[in-house]
C-alpha cells in the first residue's frame, strides 16, 4: 500500500480469567479498505472490534489512528471527550441490532440529524434536508421521515442505522456482523446497499462476521482468527479459495459443504 496505515494495533493482549480474548494481534487498515475479521463464535473478533474502536481497553498492546492531518493517535491514551468527538465525527459504528445505535422514539429524520447536530450543524433545514437525502441513499421512502423507527422492519431499522451512521462521512466505520438476524434476501439487498457506500464515499471499514460469504463480498482483506490469535490473513479471494492454515481451511469446508 502507498498511503501510510489508517490504523494499526500492534501487540493486542486482553484475557477474561483464563481465557486469551486477544493473544498478540497485530493489524493494518488502509485508507478506503474493507477489512474482514472472521472466526467462530468466541475466536476473539468482537472483542478485537471492541479494542480497535476504544470501546475496551486492552491488557497491552496499542492502537494507533492517522487523523486527516497525519497525525498520530494512541486509541486508548485519547482523554474520554476526544474518543466520543472521535466516534461522532470521523468514526462511526454499525450494531448488529440496530436499537444500540437508534432511539426507537425519535424519528428516523431526527436520528439521522442527531448526528449531524452532533458534528456542529444547526440549520434546521439543512440537517432536514439531509436526513432526507440520506433516507433516500439507504432506500427508505423519504416521505417516512418523521415515522418512528419502530415501526420499521428489522431490514429498513439497519439501513437507517446506516444512514445514521454514514451522514457525517467518516471516514472508518466498524461494523459488527451488520446482516445477522435477518431473512436472507433481507441480507442480500443490504449487503449490496453496504458495498455501494462504502465504495461511492470510501470508507474504510473493519467488519467482524462469522459469514463467509458476507466477507468475500464486502471486503479486500481477511483476518481469520481463532482463540484471541490472527491464524491467518491475506487477499480475501486468496484465502478463501487457498487457505493455508487447517482451521481456515476447516471454516472453508464447512461452508462448502452447508
Amino acid at each position: 500500500m502507498s498511503a501510510p496505515a489508517l490504523l494499526a494495533a500492534r501487540g493486542l493482549s486482553l484475557r477474561y480469567g483464563a481465557i486469551a480474548a486477544l493473544d498478540g494481534v497485530a493489524i493494518d487498515l488502509w485508507p478506503g479498505e474493507v477489512l474482514a475479521v472472521v472466526g467462530e463464535s468466541g475466536s476473539g473478533k468482537t472483542s478485537l472490534l471492541n479494542v480497535l474502536s476504544g470501546r475496551l481497553r486492552p491488557d497491552a498492546g496499542v492502537v494507533w489512528y492517522r487523523d486527516p492531518t497525519g497525525a498520530l493517535h494512541d486509541v486508548h491514551a485519547m482523554a474520554a471527550p476526544a474518543l466520543r468527538l472521535l466516534h461522532r465525527s470521523d468514526w462511526g459504528f454499525v450494531h448488529q441490532d440496530p436499537r444500540a445505535n437508534l432511539r426507537m422514539g425519535v424519528s428516523a429524520g431526527g436520528n439521522i440529524g442527531e448526528r449531524l447536530m452532533a458534528a456542529g450543524a444547526r440549520h434546521y433545514g439543512a440537517i432536514r434536508a439531509e436526513a432526507g437525502a440520506w433516507l433516500e441513499r439507504v432506500e427508505i421512502d423519504p416521505a417516512r421521515i418523521d415515522d418512528l423507527p419502530r415501526v420499521f422492519s428489522g431490514g429498513m431499522l439497519q439501513r437507517l442505522q446506516v444512514a445514521r451512521t454514514l451522514v457525517t462521512h467518516p471516514r472508518l466505520v466498524f461494523m459488527d456482523e451488520p446482516t445477522g438476524g435477518l431473512d436472507v434476501s433481507v441480507q442480500a439487498r443490504l449487503l449490496d446497499l453496504i458495498r455501494r457506500l462504502v465504495a461511492r464515499y470510501a470508507i474504510a471499514v473493519v467488519l467482524v462476521t462469522h459469514d463467509l460469504a458476507v466477507a468475500r463480498l464486502l471486503a479486500q482483506r481477511i483476518v481469520v482468527m481463532r482463540g484471541g490469535a490472527v491464524v491467518e490473513t491475506g487477499l480475501t479471494d486468496q484465502v478463501l479459495e487457498d487457505p493455508q492454515h487447517p482451521y481456515t481451511q476447516l471454516l472453508v469446508s464447512s461452508v462448502l459443504q452447508a
